[in-house]
């Protein structure tokens, strides 16, 4: 016996009622396929928000310590049934391989500034990146990774962009907060490479010459 149906087994044994509960918070999640947010979960078993969550996190232990091929996962204050990732390859035996996108190494590292600094403008993705970045945002548009959020409170309105919670399912991570923080260093000898990248092809320099005319302009 592991240690998961340890601790299902020592706890505090649920009632009549919270078994009613997590029966249709069960139900509701099958059902809706996607995700649910809290608050739904909650008018579905019409208790507070504080009760559904217990009942939610009840019935994850539950998945969780048999073993099931199919498991709950949070995003955000969301609540999705979905199928267990170790059992991914046989699934496929079954089944059409989901097609999912190629992600490259430009979509990627713009995503990473979205998901960091969201959210964010396009131009200011451009100033970080140095490079115009209208393809890749648009790409990932279109992957439902990122998402417009709504418009900067500026000249033009700026659209703001932000992750979705299809980028949390892509990547396993239950809620923003959980992203990785970046190692210094690391982050230093990337933007290296980028400043490499971009003096070869003459970008940076086309760049620092605009910034040099702007500045003389302003001292004329």
């Amino acid at each position: 016996m592991d240690k998961d149906t340890l601790f299902v087994d020592t706890s505090k044994k649920s009632t009549k009622e919270e078994k009613k509960w997590e029966a249709v918070i069960e139900a509701v999640l099958f059902t809706m396929g996607s995700s649910v947010s809290l608050s739904q979960l909650a008018a579905a078993i019409d208790q507070k928000e504080e009760i559904a969550k217990e009942a939610v996190k009840r019935l994850m232990r539950r998945f969780d310590a048999g073993k099931r091929g199919i498991q709950i996962i949070e995003l955000e204050n969301s609540y999705q049934m979905c199928t267990r990732l170790e059992y991914y390859d046989y699934l496929i035996r079954v089944a059409a391989v989901p097609k999912k996108h190629a992600l490259t190494d430009v979509v990627l590292e713009t995503l990473s500034i979205i998901a960091y600094k969201q959210p964010i403008t396009k131009i200011e993705i451009e100033k970080i990146r140095g490079v115009k970045s209208d393809h890749a945002v648009n790409k990932l548009v279109e992957y439902n990774l990122v998402y417009e959020v709504g418009r900067l409170d500026a000249p033009g309105r700026p659209a703001l962009f932000a992750t979705t919670e299809e980028f949390l399912r892509r990547f396993g991570i239950g809620s923003t907060k959980n992203l990785p923080v970046a190692d210094p260093e690391v982050a230093a000898e990337i933007r290296m490479e980028v400043e490499e990248e971009l003096s070869e092809s003459g970008e940076l320099i086309s760049q620092k010459n605009n910034q040099e005319n702007t500045e003389l302009e302003d001292i004329n």
